[in-house]
This record gives C-alpha cells, sequence and structure tokens, in this order.
C-alpha cells in the first residue's frame, strides 16, 4: 500500500461477490437505496441500516449527510455560520436513479449502489463518485472517494506546503507545531478541509466539515480516483458548483464566514522579533524607523517581556516604564502588539491571577480521571482553558483588560495548535476532556483541530466587549475552517532561505482561496539569517502581500530593514513606501475582501479562469484585480520568464504598454520587482506619509491605464474609505466612489460616481493621471469647462490634472 492507503489502511480488493463493485479493505460500503423520503430540504436515502441525507444548502450548494447506524446526530459545526435557506428545486424519480435539480445544477444518486454524481442542466459531471468504491465507514472512520479526470487541478486546504496544484499528492490535517517545515512537511498549522476543483476553466468547490484528523488524496493512491475522508465525526460534506472560481468563494465564505474588516493600522509595516527587549532596545527600534524615515505602524513583543514567561504578565525588570512605554509608542503612530499564548502557567498560591482565577472557576481542560490536564511550554508546567466552554471563552477574553487598559492594540495567540513540549506527538494527549455547553464531553481527537479557533474567538469576543468601538487585532498560527472570523494568521515558523521565499506565495494564496484572506509570512525567515539580497526581495515582495510583518527567531541576526547598509535600506524602504502610496487601493481591497470573500491576493485563474499556462503558476499572483506581481524568488543565475495574464498590461515602473500575447525575459536588478497594471485599471493612491494615522499632505491621486479600444469596456476602478478603526461603518458611515472610463475615437473620458457619502475623507482635490496617451491632449474639460491647468509627460505618455472638488460626481474628458 502507499500514499494514502498506507495512512488509513485502505487496501483495494476485488469484490468476491461478482458485483463488479471493488471494495476497500475493512471498510463497509453504502449499499444499495430501498427507500426515498423527500423533506423541505432535500431527501433522505435508506440503504441498509445506513441512511443518506442529500440536502440543497442554498442555490448552488448541496450538502451529503451518511449516517451509517441510520441516526444522525445533533447538527452542529465549529465552522459553518449561514443558515440554510433551501431554494425552489424539483425531484423526479425513475427506477435507476434520482434527481434533484436547482437552477442550473443536477444531483443525481443512483440507486445500486448509491453513488451521487454533480452535473450541470447539459449533463456535463462536474464531481461524482467512483463508481467501484462507494461511500464507506469503518468503525469510526469515514470515507469517500471521487473520480479523478485526467486534465483536473486541485487547489486550496489552507497553509500547505509545496505548489499550490495539489494533485498527484496526499495531505492529513492535523494542526502541529512545525518549526522548520518544508516542502515535504504536512501536517502544518492549519486545518481547512476545503478545496476547489478547476478544469477547462470551469471550478466546483468542497467544503469536508469534519474536526477530526483529516485526509485528502489527490491522485497519490491512483491516478482513477481523488479520495478524502477522517478519523472519526460525521461524512458531511459540501458541494459548491461555480462554474466560477470566485463564486465558489464568495460561497464558501458565505457558509464559514468571512474575515472582519480590520482596522486600517494592521495594513501597514509591522515590526517584530523573537524578542524586543530590554525596553531601551524596543525604544531603539522605534526610534530608528522614525528617524531613518521608514514607514511602519506596528511593533511586536514576543514572550520575553513577560515574567518568567507567564502570559499576562510583564517582566519590569526588563520593562521598567511598560505601560508608559506603549503610550510614548501610539504618540508616534506606533501600535503595540503584545503575544499572549493560551497556555497558563502553573502558579499557585503566587498571586498570578489567570491560574487563581482559573482554578476558581473550573475553566482548565481535565485528563479523563478528572484531575486537570498539565504540560510543559514556555513557562514550564501550565494548564489550558476549555474554550469549548462559552463561559471559559469570557473568562479569557477579560483577562485582556489591563492591557487593552494600557493601551496595547492587538494581541497574538501562538502555540495553539496546541503545543505542548515534552511529548512525541507534541500536543495533548488524546483522551483529554473538552467540555461543550450542552453537558456534552469530546475527547482530543474531535477538539484539536478547532481549540486554536476557539482561542482566538475568546480573544476576539473578549475585546470586542472590553472596546465596543474599536475593531480588535488578533494574530493566530493554529485555524480551522472559519478562523478567519476572528483573527488573522500567518504562515509560522518558515526559514530564511531561497526556498521559503519562493514557497511563500503559493501558501498565502492557497490560504486566500481557503476563506483566508488576512494573512502573511515572516519577512525573512524565522530561523536562520537571511542573506542582504534574499532580504531585500523578501521585502519586495511582502509589499504587495496581505500582512507585511518583519519576524526572525532568537539568536538570529538583525532583520530590521537597514541591517545590511545603505543601499539595502533604500530598496526595502522604497517597497515599503510603495505599500503606503498604495494604501488607498490596498484597503479598498481588503475591504470587498471583508464582504465578498475574494481575497486581496489572489491566483491568476482566480480572475482569468480559462487561463490554463497558469494553473501551475506558483511565482506569480494577483494584488487585486489590477495588480500582476512577477516577483523575484531566486538568486538570478538566470533570466527569469514573464508571461502576462489575457489582455495589455502596464509596466507600473515604466509605463510601458504590453500585450499578454508577448513573451519575454527579464533579469532584474536588485532594487526592481517585475509589477505590471491591468490596461483599464483605475488605481486610487496617496501622498507618502510616516504611518497610517498620519494625514497626507496632499490630494488623493488617481492613476486611469487607459485600455485599448478592444476592452474599453472594462475600465474602472474603486475607492472604499472610512475612519479606519471603529464599526461606524457598519452603520453605513463610509464613502465609496466608483471610477470608469471610456476610451472612443477622439478621445478619453474619466468619471467619478459617487456611491456613498457618508464619511468625510481626508482629501478634497485629486491628481488625476491618465496613461497611455501618445500625445498631448488637444483639449482637456472637466466637466463642461475648458481646463487649462494641465501638463503631458512625452515620456510617460500620461496627462496630470487636478479636479478640486474630487468628492463628488465629475468627469474628465480628453480630446486627442
Amino acid at each position: 500500500m502507499t500514499g494514502l492507503a498506507r495512512r488509513i489502511g485502505i487496501g483495494l480488493l476485488a469484490s468476491a461477490l461478482g458485483s463488479g463493485i471493488a471494495v476497500a479493505q475493512g471498510w463497509q460500503h453504502i449499499g444499495k437505496v430501498q427507500r426515498v423520503e423527500k423533506f423541505e430540504d432535500g431527501i433522505e436515502l435508506t440503504a441498509g441500516a445506513a441512511k443518506v441525507r442529500l440536502t440543497v444548502f442554498r442555490d448552488g450548494v448541496f450538502r451529503v449527510r451518511v449516517a451509517p447506524s441510520g441516526t444522525f446526530p445533533k447538527d452542529f459545526s465549529w465552522a459553518v455560520v449561514e443558515s440554510s435557506e433551501p431554494p425552489t428545486f424539483k425531484v423526479e424519480e425513475n427506477q435507476k436513479e434520482i434527481r434533484i435539480t436547482v437552477g442550473s445544477v443536477v444531483a443525481t444518486i443512483q440507486r445500486s449502489p448509491l453513488l451521487i454524481n454533480f452535473s450541470d442542466t447539459a449533463g456535463n459531471i462536474l464531481l461524482a463518485d467512483e463508481p467501484n468504491l462507494p461511500m464507506a465507514w469503518n468503525g469510526k472512520r469515514v470515507h469517500v472517494w471521487k473520480k479523478m479526470p485526467g486534465d483536473e487541478n486541485y487547489y486550496g486546504l489552507g497553509d500547505k506546503a509545496g505548489p499550490m496544484n495539489r494533485r498527484n499528492r496526499a495531505f492529513t490535517n492535523w494542526n502541529t507545531d512545525e518549526f522548520g517545515w518544508q516542502e515535504s512537511s504536512d501536517p502544518l498549522y492549519k486545518t481547512i478541509p476545503f478545496f476547489i476543483g478547476l478544469r477547462k476553466g470551469a471550478a466546483y468547490g468542497v467544503f469536508f466539515d469534519n474536526a477530526y484528523r483529516s485526509v485528502f488524496d489527490f491522485g497519490k493512491e491512483s491516478q482513477d480516483y481523488f479520495s478524502f475522508g477522517a478519523e472519526g465525526g460525521e461524512l458531511n460534506y459540501y458541494f459548491i458548483t461555480g462554474p466560477e472560481p470566485k463564486k465558489i468563494i464568495e460561497a464558501y465564505t458565505a457558509m464559514t464566514g468571512r474575515s472582519p474588516l480590520p482596522p486600517l493600522w494592521t495594513l501597514g509595516y509591522q515590526q517584530s522579533r523573537y524578542s524586543y527587549y530590554p525596553e531601551a532596545r524596543a525604544r531603539e527600534i522605534v526610534k530608528t524607523l522614525r528617524e531613518k524615515r521608514i514607514p511602519a505602524d506596528a511593533i511586536y513583543f514576543d514572550i520575553d517581556y513577560q515574567q518568567g514567561n507567564a502570559p499576562f504578565t510583564i517582566n519590569h525588570e526588563y520593562f521598567p516604564t511598560f505601560e508608559k512605554m506603549i503610550a510614548d509608542f501610539r504618540a508616534q503612530g506606533m501600535h503595540t502588539i503584545l503575544i499572549t499564548d493560551l497556555h497558563i502557567k502553573r502558579d499557585p498560591n503566587h498571586g498570578y491571577a489567570p491560574y487563581d482565577s482559573g482554578m476558581k472557576n473550573d475553566v482548565f481542560v481535565k485528563n479523563p480521571d478528572g484531575s486537570v490536564l498539565v504540560g510543559v511550554v514556555w513557562p514550564g508546567p501550565s494548564v489550558f482553558p476549555d474554550f469549548t466552554l462559552s463561559r471559559v471563552r469570557g473568562w479569557w477574553g477579560g483577562l485582556y483588560k489591563d492591557f487593552v487598559g494600557m493601551g496595547a492594540a492587538g494581541f497574538w495567540n501562538d502555540m495553539n495548535e496546541p503545543s505542548l513540549f515534552e511529548r512525541a506527538d507534541k500536543t495533548m494527549p488524546l483522551d483529554t476532556v473538552h467540555r461543550l455547553d450542552d453537558g456534552t464531553t469530546l475527547d482530543h481527537r474531535a477538539i484539536h483541530n478547532v481549540y486554536g479557533m476557539q482561542n482566538v474567538r475568546a480573544t476576539y469576543e473578549g475585546l470586542r466587549k472590553l472596546q465596543p468601538e474599536e475593531r480588535p487585532f488578533v494574530l493566530t498560527r493554529a485555524a480551522y475552517a472559519g478562523a478567519q472570523r476572528y483573527a488573522a494568521t500567518w504562515t509560522g515558523d518558515n526559514s530564511s532561505t531561497w526556498n521559503h521565499l519562493k514557497m511563500s506565495t503559493p501558501m498565502l494564496l492557497s490560504m486566500g482561496i481557503s476563506g483566508y484572506p488576512m494573512v502573511g509570512d515572516d519577512i525573512g525567515g524565522f530561523a536562520g539569517s537571511p542573506t542582504a539580497d534574499l532580504l531585500t526581495r523578501w521585502f519586495e515582495v511582502g509589499a504587495l502581500n496581505p500582512i507585511y510583518r518583519g519576524h526572525t527567531a532568537k539568536g538570529t541576526a538583525d532583520q530590521e530593514p537597514w541591517v545590511h547598509g545603505p543601499e539595502h535600506e533604500a530598496i526595502r524602504r522604497k517597497y515599503i513606501e510603495l505599500r503606503y502610496e498604495l494604501m488607498p487601493y490596498l484597503y479598498t481591497g481588503i475591504e470587498e475582501a471583508s464582504r465578498t470573500g475574494i481575497p486581496l491576493m489572489r491566483p491568476v485563474f482566480l480572475e482569468y479562469p480559462q487561463a490554463s499556462d497558469f494553473y501551475g503558476d506558483n511565482r506569480d499572483f494577483l494584488f487585486g484585480k489590477d495588480f500582476f506581481v512577477a516577483p523575484v524568488t531566486t538568486e538570478m543565475v538566470d533570466a527569469e520568464e514573464i508571461s502576462l495574464p489575457p489582455g495589455e498590461w502596464y509596466d507600473f515602473w515604466t509605463n510601458t504598454k504590453l500585450s499578454s500575447k508577448e513573451k519575454f525575459s527579464l533579469r532584474p536588478r536588485l532594487e526592481e520587482m517585475p509589477l505590471y497594471v491591468r490596461a483599464g485599471a483605475i488605481v486610487p493612491m496617496q501622498p507618502l506619509m510616516q504611518y497610517t494615522d498620519e494625514k497626507p499632505n496632499g490630494p488623493l491621486e488617481l492613476r486611469v491605464y487607459l485600455p485599448g479600444s478592444t476592452a474599453s469596456n472594462d475600465c474602472r476602478g474603486t475607492l472604499y474609505q472610512d475612519d479606519g478603526h471603529t464599526f461606524a461603518y457598519q452603520k453605513g458611515e463610509i464613502l465609496r466612489v466608483n471610477y470608469s472610463c471610456q476610451v472612443s475615437n477622439g478621445s478619453a473620458t474619466v468619471v467619478s460616481t459617487i456611491e456613498k457619502n457618508a464619511f468625510q475623507p481626508w482629501w478634497k482635490s485629486a491628481e488625476i493621471t491618465v496613461f497611455g496617451m501618445a500625445d498631448a491632449p488637444k483639449e482637456v474639460r472637466i466637466g463642461n469647462d475648458v481646463v487649462r491647468d494641465w501638463r503631458y509627460d512625452d515620456r510617460a505618455h500620461a496627462v496630470t490634472l487636478i479636479v478640486l472638488d474630487a468628492a463628488k460626481n465629475w468627469s474628465v474628458r480628453l480630446a486627442f
């Protein structure tokens, strides 16, 4: 046996019954449909002792549940938050099959044996059970096999290492503290059992809502089928139709929740290491950032700020004026983020309030004999909150009161896989008992993968109570599907190697299309010390990642932007500054992600699903709809081949217009990262500032990249702004402006249309720069008024003018 078979004990044998159906050794497969019962949301099928429910969850989403004993457990999910609202559907039956039709999607159930296929109304199969391997169970284990077309590609599963396309590999989901992970390392920190199948431009999604240790095999065991299953829990999965990949992500994140709109400052550059101490060192870091005019918004404090590594304490020997330090940083526009690991030091009779109050209120997880579980972590012997209880989450959230009162702006929940020392499996014993609000219990097999998610849920909800008007910022290492509702994340303990820089993009893209758009990695790598060129290249690509945090381990060389001398410092500053200049575009994209689930950092196939040349692209990505990024992730011994997505693109640095039909090679200098803008993009930018709370000095900047005549109907952009930190946006206190342009014979017109104007932005005027002008215009008008005050740059082929009253509807017309 190989691959998945070796891991879960599946060996395929020919059936001795002569039915033509193979069996998986030790497994009991679903049999023949004997009864069909109709419900308002779908049907229930009886097959021997087993029952299968196939329901319509919402338009385009089907749900499959299997009860081997015929009794379904209480319907509960840690991930799914959307209520089922089944649309109108039609059920048809004949002697061979049952069909459920919803809109353009058909679920067909073969009666003998029970097999489920999903197709469009034209009969094109989207997803089908493997005919020789019906759904099965073996004790507590559950499994399903699906046909695997030879040209189908698979994406998702969160932070898996290696290529973004999962085909020909098998994976395990079991949240694991995996320091020093590499391409073949699996499992890693997160469990997101959701994937997208993509073939010839058409896509579907599958979400296997099962928090136990699960496995996904995309062709390692067989090139004829893929499969997924778990060690326990329900065989319970959702089929999500497309065919557009974007539609699948929107539907999946509607089900499992979307990332809340973060505070604006979290999108700035963040400086971290393990650890900044003593206080004088932390102050020196902030002072140097400001003196060198390197924009930054946050500084992190790892475990060394704590007394003996005990969470919610302060080492006053290292930090004699900790509270004043936080206030001083805030006065300089720098936000303080504190690590608060979930383990509580076992420290009785010493006035350590988190332990004392926790014991008093019975909040810690227990062994099967009822004693409190004790494990060794950073503080030494430690105990662990039972986050599956709402009262414990409330207790945990209250622990942040003092830090919030001091002005700490964000919190970092690490080690929450959960990770324990001195154990071969690096986590809690599997028989650890977790209590639920309904009075029942589950062991750690059922809770392990959601434990970190409930930890950050407790943190997020606690901060909402302590500061009801302020958007929380929580960073987590471990996650389950749906954790995006509570926390941003990063890819864990990466390494300072070119290979890890190369792997960062497919991991971040995979997280984004797995419903987790607020994600980053440790710029420069956590383990080890990067070379000067490697760190500089990482700063370049990191500037266009959702979270932009420099971080490194104890004992490594410094990795702040100014290390390695003035040349490298200048390049790193250039890209940090680019991020701040793009902040209006970036924030608009993050707001879109919070509203639709579509990530800011996205693979090319998300916008261009027919562009199969990009199905295996692990280097390039889109930054929103309008930027194509081709980062340098090697030491550049050879020239880099660049292929552009369909259409026309402008080189961001030279403003040269290029076509996707052109193939070219580049050997970028150290200060150059290939960056392109879609012809037809209208990009909002701003003057440079040193932190996001600083008011920019100058007008809003709008860069209009004129399309060719064939694409003139796809020229648009959007600007979203609000106060950047409160929940007033939920009451409609926002500014949303839609921009468009049209190119026709003899003229180009740019139009601004206010969609919502209930927030006063920092700007009143806008500087409009229109690229793609072969010659100076004969006439420029704002509305009906001829404008004399404009300039033409013949090198950039661009016209620039000022619209004075820009926070309203206006139009600019340039006559050729």
